[in-house]
């Protein structure tokens, strides 16, 4: 018989099995499949929406109570060999019940089940009970069985196998879930089926390699294996090792701006003796080289990504899940945020080891886009058990998602931490420990088996951040990737200069969402940066207090509420890119910065540079500058300033480059043309500019501007908040372009940081380019896409035209 399989996602039905704290629901409810607890509760009007307002604290209750999952079936294929029910995401912990016998619980919400049918399946009408214990009782239960392990955040995430950041983090709710979170299916099949494929694809020379593992489930004797690629193929039987493939000078699959991505389909079947296929097995792969350069050299240890023999500087960040019910997350929405990292000349995603293992359709938009990514398995900030059922639990979990994202030719790291091993040097857990396990078996020891055992095309590294041994302090911006967040937390974001990591992995800064965001998420009135909507939505420890903090030495303190929300932005826009221009500028010693955080699961004051509704940000302005693969910057280098190009692309990159110091009104007090800078392709060129330019007769009324063709470096000799910026003028006029609108705005002073807050006038207005500096007498023309008639009038008026000008 030929494998198949019954997709279970229509008639499932919802109800509370143990209501803790919970009001008076009805007997049972509709529940969508793939779906959660919550969203079905949404869904019949069960509960008020938890983004909006305080209401995340009004359905705490369903998190704490038992629900269950019903569903009434025919089945009528009673000559099928072997049944089994596969569920691939049940969060978390469940008990399945068929016709009344248990046939089998769960305890980790990221790996798959499968469980067998036989003899419990009834011809014609069945019933499908799942029974989802609260994750707040089941932690209650493993506290008692497990000692004492720090832990940065409430819950008992460290010791159980779910979303670490759905019991809350410093940008997220504590919505803690529960559901069927992936589609479940029945499948059927006789003697033998493919039970798990592993394709290795390499290059060798030019020719690109593909060596298939395959575990057959049943009685495989006597079969074979067939696979195809590119108009390859060979046939195997089973028993004979792995089978290989070799394909011609395939096209190679480059990260996006290095070059295409051509995917081409693996098809494996398993066949009979007869040759009728039996079972198959389909994937989209791509040809490239990979490795992780890690040697010592004269300042400490590299970490670089070598794409097909090419040094990639990484201009990365950091991924979280994009929504606290992660069904809502479809193909759709993941294509789309993903071309939004990518039009931010973002080139890798890493997966933070807080959320989950992405869904398929993650990575499949990251192979077509070219899109890094770099996969943490799921750990983060705590301590955790290496006792109980734990190790089993995590082995099993690594072993399914490695095998089914090594197809994808985007990933490119295996990560094992995040930040534990680095609280295991600096967060006192040596003491509060005693000597007891914390991950460094999972870390140390595990994992790397398996990648090595099952993946080992691909690097493993054993934390973010980590040194590359426990010798040197996992932090040491010499050695491995490093995390930068005193600045954040502690100092003013000009201190990104004091230090050039080798690889920065995650360093960010705060913000409030886009407005349109805030507004539809939050109804206070009236509305503060400390009201209580506001407020709840700010989940970082005194993290108004650090917005405002940040904001000293730099911007002027706001006074009304629109200030705030555009300092505050434009602050968390100008430190990010500060911090990214001075790294770019050392490319070479440093290879990489991943920004925390691309994308927010709700709509929170954040790090992110996409707010939770898929709004952007000035951040993401400021990144798309910043990560240009042809950036020009002025930087200091001792007591003289320097101006580089660092150039990313494939060709050289060379022209006249023209350094002005102006006054503010537009006069040029000095100017310097050299004829002739050349920047190489994937390096970094730089210039020292004559001091008769460099030097500032009047810092608060003059700056630098520097052009090579169409790139431009400014660079102020103060803070704003010493600088004499002239009050703001300028007029905009406006066309139609098609659906979009023309607005051109011409400067009649010097316009530091223009943005138009379009989402002001309608929600879902966006603008093509934020964070624009004009002198006077320049122009820009803005793109603005909005569905209500436009006019000067709403455009030039305060808070929709803002510039760093009006802040006093």
């Amino acid at each position: 018989m030929v494998h198949s399989q019954r997709i279970l996602d229509t008639g499932w039905t919802l109800s509370c099995a143990r209501p803790v704290g919970a009001p008076n629901l009805p007997q049972s409810i509709p529940a969508k499949v793939p779906g959660t607890v919550h969203t079905d509760l949404l869904a019949a009007r069960l509960i008020p929406n938890p983004y909006l307002d305080l209401n995340e604290i009004a359905v705490d209750w369903v998190g704490r109570c038992d629900w269950r999952y019903e569903l009434a079936f025919d089945w009528h294929d009673q000559s099928a060999g072997t049944v089994e029910l596969v569920c691939p995401g049940l969060d978390t912990f469940a008990q399945l019940v068929l016709n009344g016998a248990i046939i089998g619980e769960t305890a980790n919400m990221n790996r798959e089940y499968r469980f067998d049918l036989g003899g419990l399946l009834r011809d014609g009408a069945n019933t499908l009970s799942i029974l989802f214990e609260s994750a707040w009782t089941r932690g209650e239960a493993l506290a008692k069985q497990y000692e004492p392990r720090p832990n940065n955040y409430p819950g008992p995430a460290n010791l159980m196998r779910k979303m670490a950041c759905n019991f809350g983090w410093d940008w997220g709710p504590t919505l803690v879930t529960a559901g069927i979170w992936k589609p479940m299916r029945i499948e059927s099949w006789s003697r033998a089926r493919i039970a798990q494929l592993r394709p290795e694809v390499t290059l060798q020379g030019a020719a690109g390699k593909v060596r298939i593992h395959a575990e057959i489930d049943g009685q495989g004797e006597g079969m074979s294996l067939r696979a195809s690629v590119a108009g390859v193929t060979a046939t195997q039987p089973i028993g004979q090792g792995a089978l290989d493939l070799t394909v011609p000078s395939p096209q190679l699959w480059w990260p996006h701006g290095l070059g295409s991505q051509p995917l081409y389909t693996l098809d494996v079947e398993l066949l009979d003796e007869s040759g009728a296929v039996t079972d198959s097995w389909s994937r989209q792969i791509g040809f490239r080289s990979l490795r992780l350069d890690t040697s010592a050299d004269d300042v400490g240890t590299a970490f670089n990504f070598i794409i097909n023999d090419v040094p990639v500087y990484i201009c990365g960040a950091n991924w979280i899940p994009d929504d606290c019910f992660l069904p809502r997350v479809t193909p759709e929405r993941y294509a789309a945020r993903i071309l939004q990292a990518k039009q931010a000349n973002i080139n890798m995603l890493r997966v933070w080891g807080g959320g989950i293992y992405e869904t398929d359709a993650f990575y499949e938009a990251c192979d077509k886009a070219g899109m890094l990514v770099w996969q943490d398995f799921l750990f983060a900030c705590a301590a955790y058990p290496e006792e109980g059922d734990l190790p089993a639990e995590i082995e099993a979990e690594a072993r399914d998602n490695i095998v089914r994202l090594m197809p994808y030719p985007s990933l490119v790291l295996w990560n094992g931490n995040n930040e534990n091993i680095w609280g295991w040097f600096d967060w006192g857990w040596q003491d509060v420990l005693e000597g007891r396990t914390w991950g460094k078996g999972y870390y140390l020891d595990l994992l790397p088996r398996l990648v090595a055992e099952l993946d080992p095309t691909r690097p493993y590294w054993a934390g973010s951040p980590y040194s590359g041994t426990m010798d040197i302090h996992p932090n040491d911006p010499a050695h491995g990737c490093s995390h930068v967040w005193d600045v954040w937390n502690d100092v003013g974001y000009e201190h990104y200069a004091d230090s050039v990591p080798r690889f920065c992995s995650e360093f960010g800064w705060q913000a409030p969402p886009t407005w349109a965001t805030l507004t539809q998420s939050v109804h206070d009135q009236p509305m503060t940066p400390t009201s209580p909507g506001v407020w709840h939505h700010q989940k970082a420890t005194i993290g108004n207090d650090k917005l405002l903090r940040g904001l000293s030495g730099h911007l002027p303190t706001p006074t009304n509420m629109d200030d705030w929300h555009y300092a505050t932005q434009l602050n968390q826009a100008r430190a990010i890119r500060f911090g990214i221009e001075h790294w770019r500028s050392h490319r070479g010693l440093n290879m990489g910065a991943i920004v925390w955080q691309l994308n927010d699961c709700w709509p929170v004051t954040s790090w992110s540079a996409v707010d939770g509704y898929g709004r952007l940000k000035p951040l993401w302005y400021a990144l798309r500058a910043a990560y240009h693969p042809h950036l020009l910057t002025i930087q200091p280098r001792g007591e003289e300033l320097h101006l580089f190009a660092v150039n990313e692309r494939t060709l050289f990159w060379r022209g006249p480059v023209t350094v002005k110091r102006l006054r503010f009104d537009g006069t040029v007090l000095a100017e310097w043309t050299h004829w002739r800078l050349c920047a190489d392709r994937l390096d970094v060129a730089s210039l020292a500019i004559p001091s008769h330019v460099a030097t500032p007769g009047n810092p608060r009324e003059e700056l630098l501007v520097a052009t090579m063709h169409d790139s431009v470096a400014h660079h102020w000799f103060a803070e704003d908040v010493e600088l004499d910026l002239p009050e703001a003028r300028a007029d905009l006029s406006i066309t139609r372009d098609d659906a979009d609108w023309l607005v051109t705005v011409t400067a009649h002073s010097l316009l530091k940081d223009l943005c138009l807050f379009v989402d002001r006038i309608h929600p879902e207005a966006s603008v093509d380019d934020m964070l624009v500096t004009l002198l006077p007498g320049e122009t820009r023309t803005l793109r603005v896409q909005c569905a209500v008639e436009l006019n000067a009038a709403m455009l030039c008026q305060t808070p929709v035209f803002r510039c760093a000008n009006q802040l006093r």
